[in-house]
Order: C-alpha cells, then structure tokens, then sequence
C-alpha cells in the first residue's frame, strides 16, 4: 500500500482563554486584601485611573493605608498553638503528633484532615488511637477554646467545656449535641421536657449552644486582620439579605478627561502602550465590578441553602456542593471553587470563610451530610434488640433510599466511637 502525502483543509472549532479572560479567572482567586492590593497598584501605575473619593466615606471607614496589614503576620493562629505546646511538659511522641495536628488545623480552628490523614502524614508511626488520643486531651484544650474541632457539634461541645456552665444546663447541652437525633432546637426543646428537664435549664442550654463561636481560629486575635466580602441580616425567621461590604474597598473610576485628551492625541500620534492602558483601566474597573457581583451572587445562594444554620439552629447544616450551586447559577463547578477560595462573609455567628458552608452529601440519592449520617447510625444502634451488623444497619438505611456502601457506615461508625456488633 503506497503512502503519499496531501495537503488538506480542515475547519474546527475550539475555545481559547484569552489574556484578558486569563486575567478576569485570576481576578476570582484573589482574596479580599489581594484584591485591594492590586487596584492600589494599579491605581499608582496607570494614569487612567484615579479612587473616586465622592464615594469614601472617611467618618466610617478606617483608610486601607492606615490599617497595617502585615500585623497578622506578627503570630498567626499555629504559632500561638505551637507555643502553647513547647509549654506543656509533653514526651517527644506527643509533640511530634500534637505539632503535625497543628499543620492540619485551618485558619477557622478546623482539623481540616481526618484522623486517618494525619497517620499517613506520620508515615504510620503512630497508631490511629494515640492520635486522636492526643487531638482529644492536648490539641481540643488549647486556646481558642474549640480549636482543633472536627464537625460544628465538636467545635460547640469544646466550648461549652469551658463555658463555666451549671451542671445541669451542661448535661442538657450534652444530650442535645449527642444523644437527640434531631438537628431541629424546637424539638430537642420539647424532647427534652417531656424527659422531665425544667425548661428554664433548657432554654438556657439552647441559648449557649446558640451563642457558640463556630470559627474559633478567625476570633484568636483581636486585631481584625480579616476583612470579609459579605456582610448577612436577617430580614425575617426564613429570609436573609446579603450586601458586599465596601468599607475599606477602594472606589475607583476612569479619569474620563484625561482619557479624551490622550485619545486625541493618539489619533495623531499612535502609541500601543498609551492605548494599552486606557484598555487595562477600562478592563479593571468592569471586571472588579463583575467579580464583586459574582462573589455577592454565589455568598447570597449559599446563605440561602444554609439559612437555618446560619439563624437559631447552629446544628442544622444543609449539604451544598460546587456541583449544586454551579447548576443553579449556571456556571462551571471550578468557577464556583474560585469565587469561595479566600472570602469570608460576616454572619451573626461571626465571620466565617464561604467554603466552611459546603458540605458534600454522603449518599447520592439522598442530601446527607456526615453528621446526620452519625445521627442515624446512632438510632438504629440505640433501638437494636440484637446486635446488627455494619451491612444490617446499611439494609435498613438503603430501605429508607439513602443508597449506601457498607464501608461508609463501618467508617462513621467508628466515628462515633462505636464497636462492632461483635463487641456490643
């Protein structure tokens, strides 16, 4: 068979990422103070632009050149733990596991690894129980109290320990975050009444698992390095406005005059460079506005879905993934991941990061997350007559169509410090 060679035309169609479009995507990852950052920049670099001070507002805004930014670089939250350690008399066992803990924990107090994650990271050394041994007894009574919680009930549980709670009101709050299945405060109240508990006590109880700070890590230092995006209020119970804060965040406009009279010139005189950065000015003040839209917009849907956590009910968190918003707004999965990356929302539980409110379902007929899960496991086990096994107790959740593996309830199982049906 002969081989010859031909020139032949072929039409296709592909999608580019332009630079201008590069740069929009960069834009979404920045962070707030990044973000100010580069327009201050900006601002000094091209003579197009100009901060448009009609809109600053100084009587209730502190000038980002007054707020010095590099002071949260002075002792971050691991460094205070890792003092907090060297403090403590502890066997090098202990310190090396309590310090590989630290690196795990996130900027909001969170154990942002399991257990299981944390022994690979220590190639194995140590057994999972003294690991969780020291994260229980070391790492959850370091300051800020709640630091190195694993799920909201934990991170409430840590400081309700040290609330200098009455006995009683504490042991009720013990049994709301552990022992009642229901994740709604209404009815653990009456739950809890009819078991024979004055209500005054209850009440009090809910009121202190209300008034829980569930980002530790962000209230550590008083001086508030952290600027959120969004600021939330309660209109009504069950509807919410989210607005973008602009205190501190430079207003910026084209110097329209200067414009005209460059562009004036240029018809005489071409120059790129000139051009280049009336198009850049032109560019950055459209794509900030477009970027600050988008991060409202994405902020707004998520509070939405997490309304009742966000309200009265701390133990009450929706699964909501990327997938679940990007198909509602109608954007990319990885868009979304951008947009939430580094953005922190004023709440009235405090200011918290975006991507603390996604939570991925563990079934996938089901919207489950991880906690109600437990909850679940922890019935079935309470009410067994007879010892059921991991692939029983998955029959009888799969019956209710939560469409389960065997292996993920044997793992939350062991979550919940639960035996096998062989040692119960």
């Amino acid at each position: 068979m002969a081989i010859s060679l031909s020139k032949e035309q072929k039409q296709t169609q592909k999608i580019s990422i332009t630079p201008q479009l590069r740069k929009s995507i960069e834009l979404l990852h920045l962070s707030r103070y990044e973000l100010i950052q580069k327009i201050e920049k900006e601002i000094q670099l091209n003579p197009f632009l100009e901060k448009n001070d009609d809109d600053f507002d100084v009587a209730s805004s502190q000038s980002l050149n007054e707020f010095d930014f590099d002071i949260s670089a002075s002792q971050s939250l691991q460094d205070s733990l890792h003092e907090q350690i060297e403090d403590l008399n502890l066997s090098d066992m202990d310190k090396e596991i309590a310090f590989t803990l630290i690196g795990c924990i996130d900027e909001t107090g969170k154990l942002a690894d399991s257990i299981d994650e944390v022994e690979e990271l220590l190639s194995y050394k140590y057994k999972y129980e003294e690991i969780e041994n020291n994260l229980l007894n070391i790492i959850h009574r370091l300051e800020p109290h709640g630091v190195g919680y694993r799920d909201y009930k934990e991170c409430i549980f840590l400081q309700l320990k040290e609330a200098s709670l009455a006995i009683e009101v504490f042991k009720i709050s013990k049994k709301i975050l552990f022992e009642i299945t229901s994740d709604d405060l209404d009815e653990c109240f009456n739950k809890l009444s009819y078991q024979g508990y004055k209500d005054s006590d209850i009440k009090k109880a809910i009121l202190s698992i209300r008034a829980c700070d569930l980002s530790p890590g962000l209230s550590y230092n008083s001086i508030n390095y952290i600027y959120p995006d969004l600021k939330i209020s309660f209109l009504t119970d069950q509807k919410l406005e989210a607005k973008f804060v602009n205190d501190n965040f430079p207003s910026i406009r084209l110097d329209e005059g200067f414009i005209d009279k460059t562009q004036n010139l240029l018809k005489k005189t071409p120059n790129k460079e000139l051009s280049k950065s009336i198009e850049d000015a032109k560019w950055l003040l459209s794509s900030v506005k477009r970027r600050n839209d988008t991060v409202l917009k994405v902020g707004e849907l998520i509070c939405n879905k997490q309304i009742d956590f966000l309200g009265d009910n701390p133990l009450k968190v929706s699964p909501l993934s990327n997938k679940d918003i990007s198909d509602e707004l109608g954007v990319h999965p990885s868009t979304v991941s951008r947009i939430i990356k580094s953005k922190y929302i004023d709440t009235p539980k405090g200011i918290m990061p975006l991507k603390a409110f996604l939570i991925s379902s563990v079934s996938r007929t089901r919207m489950v997350t991880p906690l109600q899960l437990m909850d679940q496991i922890k019935k079935i086990i309470s009410e067994e007559k007879q010892a059921l096994s991991d692939q029983k107790i998955v029959q009888k959740l799969n019956m209710r169509g939560f469409s389960l593996a065997r292996r993920t309830i044997t793992k939350y199982r062991k979550k919940l410090h639960i035996p096998s049906s062989r040692n119960r």
